[in-house]
């Protein structure tokens, strides 16, 4: 495996990044958050937060990713810092949710998407597998073509993103926004607050911004891994959440409470309130590309995990790259992603992965302070420690207690995975043997 420049620059490392992140969860999250919170300005207070919270866990796993600088994200930095158990566990967690269910996720959303543009004969179960099949042959290749591809994409999108806020703030005006209107005459009563529902809101928004973390998992491939990977995670996070605030207040405050609540496609709701049925046309594209890209990029990063563990003996050496790439890892994800399109449903997924991923995530930034421990020294080079990780932790963890009260199946589905991680690693240990 080499380091190639050209194909993993700073530009394209950012691009991982805002593409691993807007993706499904922004174009569906915010219809069920608006119908549990029953007020926009809630629900725009916790894409807020959440992306406070996601700039804390940038910069921390920045921090790790300059103290270890090599690909395999989560699994690599809890095998290195706590113990290779730990690290199998956030490895398995990695390949059941945070890119198996977060691609079949995003490739359902696709479909949700795409069904009114389809005739008749759409089956949207075959397209969603349609999706994860291009995905999967994109970067199964070629590095420097996914990411091209990928990079040019990604611009496409951003593109199209400024295209369709710049036109709902200016062509019909803030005079025409119904949801604001019936916020400033007071016409809907509003609900009371709940902490419980809040957290939960805050579970599914932590799922739209974890790819925060997304370029630390091809950091092996990059020169200069210890200053690119970790100016790209802040660049890429700060870049998402303005986009994310500027599009959630447009999908909360443009249609009426009741044209979005509860809804997975608020962007098409909205654009159809914004332009009518062209401009509604056109948003359903640019919401299929998005997540298109989306699709690409976990295909791309989440095989290089599942690479790593067979070269450190955890999976069957079959799973190693060969070559640029790792071929059979990439096939891998993408039957897995495919079999869960088949068995689930898009909120059920929602729930899940927001859980399991915050869990996840929490556990792998708590690991830096066993690092720092180990070398106090790093305490005075690692920008934003020790407040950024320990504000990550304490409130990840926090909101996942308080939305468990109100879902403790998907908790339990979440703690279920863990301890599945935990039982495979006993019996997998020592199975293969680890490349040196």
């Amino acid at each position: 495996m080499t380091k190639e420049s050209s194909a993993l620059g700073l530009w394209t490392l950012t691009a991982v990044v805002v593409a691993s992140m807007i993706g499904a969860g922004v174009f569906t999250t915010s219809g069920f958050a608006l119908g549990d919170l029953g007020s926009p300005f809630r629900v725009l207070a916790a894409w807020l937060i959440g992306g406070m919270l996601a700039l804390c866990g940038a910069l921390s796993y920045g921090a790790l990713a300059r103290v270890i600088p090599d690909s395999a994200g989560e699994y690599l930095y809890l095998s290195r810092a706590v113990h290779p158990a730990v690290g199998f566990v956030a490895g398995w967690v990695s390949l059941l949710a945070g890119f198996t269910a977060a691609i079949a996720y995003a490739a359902l959303t696709f479909a949700a998407y795409a069904a009114p543009l389809a005739d008749s004969s759409f089956v949207p179960k075959v397209v969603a597998t349609l999706v994860i099949a291009g995905a999967m042959l994109l970067h199964a290749l070629h590095v420097k073509q996914g990411a091209w591809a990928q990079n040019a994409a990604v611009a496409l999108k951003l593109s199209l993103i400024a295209g369709f806020c710049v036109f709902a703030l200016f062509e019909p005006g803030m005079s025409s926004w119904t949801g604001l209107a019936e916020i400033r005459n007071e016409t809907r009563e509003l609900p009371p607050f709940s902490v419980a529902a809040f957290a939960q809101t805050l579970m599914w928004v932590s799922f739209s911004y974890s790819g925060f973390n997304a370029a630390v998992y091809i950091a092996g491939e990059v020169p200069s891994a210890r200053e690119r990977v970790p100016r790209a995670l802040v660049l890429g996070t700060a870049l998402t959440m303005l986009i994310y605030l500027a599009l959630n207040a447009i999908f909360v405050l443009v249609p009426s409470y009741d044209a979005v609540a509860f809804e997975e496609d608020v962007a098409a709701i909205t654009a159809h309130a914004v332009g009518g049925e062209a401009m509604a046309i056109a948003v359903r594209f640019l919401v299929a590309l998005a997540l298109f890209t989306s699709v690409s990029v976990m295909m791309m990063i989440g095989p290089r995990v599942y690479a790593k563990m067979a070269d450190d003996g955890l999976f069957p050496p079959i799973l190693r790259f060969e070559g640029e790439t790792p071929i059979v890892s990439i096939v891998t994800q993408g039957l897995l992603a495919a079999v869960v399109v088949w068995v689930t449903g898009l909120r059920e997924l929602l729930s899940y992965l927001g859980f399991t991923l915050g869990l996840s995530t929490a556990a792998t930034v708590a690991a830096l302070f066993v690092v720092v421990r180990r070398d106090p020294g790093l305490a005075r080079v690692l920008p934003g420690y020790p407040w950024a990780p320990a504000v990550f932790v304490v409130f990840t963890l926090l909101f996942a207690t308080l939305a468990a009260t109100v879902n403790p199946w998907e908790m339990l589905a979440a703690l279920l995975t863990i301890g599945s991680g935990v039982l495979l690693y006993r019996l997998l240990r020592g199975r293969w043997k680890a490349v040196h």
